[in-house]
């Protein structure tokens, strides 16, 4: 057959064709980069603002509650997450600085983006020292191990079987206390403010009650600081006098604040008591003391926490307490501050003396779900700010994992070289409590945390968290 050609121009047309359309294509390709560009700078703008927003709102709403519960103080606002909070001007400042010579100031200055995620983050937290995290934390049993124990004669466990000796004692396996497992704490200080309310009864109706080193629960101050007695967080000299401070309770729960060594391990195997180690966080705070460690443990475990015999109230002139001649404290001015804080960030309800006849709705506090998008709020700007995707999850702030081995349970505490007392010690109570008795809250929280448990890490920054997981189904 004969062949036809095709025009020469026939044979341009396809390239030219082609070129075309892949222009067409590219262009429609850069119009659409260019608007989905412009969309999601748009939604993040929109976002961004939407944030602000949440955490201007939540800022007016803590001014508000400082002004109607400060008794004086007064917040000011600096941006979407600082203020100052602000004594009355002629307020008496009497607590002297020896190191910079100069007396307390009368304003402070706070992050509340900071500070409520932190104390949010303790609503999730262990605070005793277990053994699954030293197992789990990089040079746990080597590094960290030794500075729990005092006169260890070395910096480091490169003995692990002498450390162990000294932990075993109060080294649970894994967390003995949960989030969530009690609904109303009381944290009793020790405060000579006490004997001007007569608080008892109301301490004792609640779930759990904390209280600090030596301070006297006895019929002479029970209608001042009430008779309940769960957990109490000692001090490392105050340890020492452990068998006085029980006075014949044999169920309340010692932590130990600091440290441990021979002599305290000695006192605590003649005592029927649980004895535990706080975790040992070293944190910056508005406030100090073991008044504020208790806080955070209580939080650890309780859905609302209500402070006893803390001097919030206006008029401190000298460091008091109910059982002791005064003497010199903490800086007073700027504990009343964050305390008040703390209140107004839905953390703590405070009772005092000039509190203590007004009505108690806590309206004026953010409610929990404006707490809770202000938290949310709060995290997506830190890690906006570290240049981090805010669409982490809950367990974003995990710096190290670990796994609990489910067929292993581990030791329970104080069962090593353990003496007739010991032995009908309370510690089954806590360790080897079967997970459905827990309130169907901290079951509910166990669940939505997928069985992991968070502990801090030392040191200041939020982020750095140790994570353990727990297999859901040996819980359940």
């Amino acid at each position: 057959m004969r062949q036809h050609k095709l025009p020469s121009f026939a044979h341009n047309r396809r390239p030219t064709i082609l070129y075309l359309v892949c222009a067409v294509a590219f262009f429609s390709l850069l119009v659409f980069a260019i608007q989905s560009s412009f969309f999601a700078g748009s939604l993040k703008s929109d976002r961004q603002r939407e944030t602000i927003r949440i955490l201007s709102d939540f800022q007016s709403s803590v001014q508000q509650c400082v002004a109607k519960r400060g008794l004086g103080l007064t917040a000011h606002i600096i941006d979407h997450c600082k203020l100052i909070l602000k004594f009355p001007e002629g307020t008496n400042s009497t607590w002297y600085n020896e190191q910079f010579k100069i007396f307390e100031p009368l304003e402070y200055k706070y992050d509340v983006c900071e500070a409520i995620l932190l104390w949010e983050q303790y609503r999730n937290m262990t605070t005793v020292l277990t053994r699954e995290y030293l197992d789990a934390r990089p040079d746990g049993w080597l590094e960290y191990a030794a500075k729990r124990i005092a006169q260890l004669g070395v910096d480091k466990c490169y003995n692990k079987t002498l450390c162990e000796e000294h932990l075993n004692i109060l080294l649970p396996a894994k967390p003995p206390f949960h989030p969530r497992q009690f609904h109303t704490c009381a944290v009793v200080g020790n405060s000579g403010d006490l004997l001007k309310t007569e608080f008892g009864k109301e301490i004792d109706s609640h779930d759990a009650v904390f209280r600090d080193n030596e301070a006297p629960v006895n019929e002479k101050y029970a209608k001042y600081v009430g008779l309940k007695r769960d957990f109490r967080l000692v001090v490392r000299g105050a340890a020492r006098n452990m068998v006085p401070i029980l006075n014949g309770s044999d169920t309340e729960v010692l932590i130990i604040k600091s440290v441990t060594h021979r002599e305290i391990n000695a006192i605590i195997k003649t005592i029927p008591n649980p004895v535990y180690l706080f975790q040992g966080i070293v944190l910056r705070r508005g406030a100090k003391g073991t008044g504020m460690k208790s806080v955070e443990l209580a939080l650890s475990m309780c859905d609302i926490v209500d402070i006893y015999g803390f001097t919030v109230d206006p008029g401190y002139t000298e460091w008091t307490r109910y059982f002791s001649t005064p003497r010199k404290g903490h800086n007073p001015l700027q504990g009343r501050a964050y305390y008040q804080l703390l209140e107004c960030l839905g953390v703590i309800r405070i009772h005092s003396p000039m509190r203590s006849k007004r009505k108690q709705d806590w309206s004026d506090v953010p409610n929990r779900e404006m707490i809770s998008q202000a938290h949310a709020a709060a995290l997506r700007i830190k890690r906006s700010q570290a240049g981090r995707p805010d669409d982490l999850g809950q367990f974003g702030s995990c710096k190290v994992w670990g796994n609990a081995d489910p067929d292993k349970g581990g030791p329970v505490s104080g069962t090593p070289d353990m003496s007739t007392t010991r032995k009908y010690s309370n510690y089954s109570k806590w360790e080897i409590m079967p997970f459905e008795s827990l309130r169907n809250e901290a079951q509910d929280h166990y669940h939505q945390m997928q069985g992991v448990s968070l502990y801090k890490m030392d040191g200041n920054k939020l982020e750095d968290l140790v994570c353990v997981r727990h297999s859901l189904k040996s819980e359940s």
